[in-house]
């Protein structure tokens, strides 16, 4: 599916998926539903093994329309 050195380590297979998620932290972020925390992933599409990666903390406009969302 994409090209790239990515090999799935469980199954040595070479395609794979990437997907983006956002959690909440701790404290007040937590309380407020606050998602501040990114994390990209990588899905190896034959056994599904899932890596996750840690990405930069979203800015401050988009935690205030999640805020009012939820």
């Amino acid at each position: 599916m994409q090209h790239s050195n990515w090999e799935c380590p469980k199954c040595k297979n070479r395609e794979f998926e990437t997907d983006q998620f956002a959690a909440t932290g701790g404290g007040l972020t937590k309380i407020f539903d606050i998602q501040n925390k990114k994390f990209s992933t990588v899905t190896c599409t034959h056994c599904r093994y899932t890596e996750i990666y840690k990405g930069g903390k979203s800015g401050t406009l988009e935690n205030i329309f999640d805020l009012f969302t939820t």
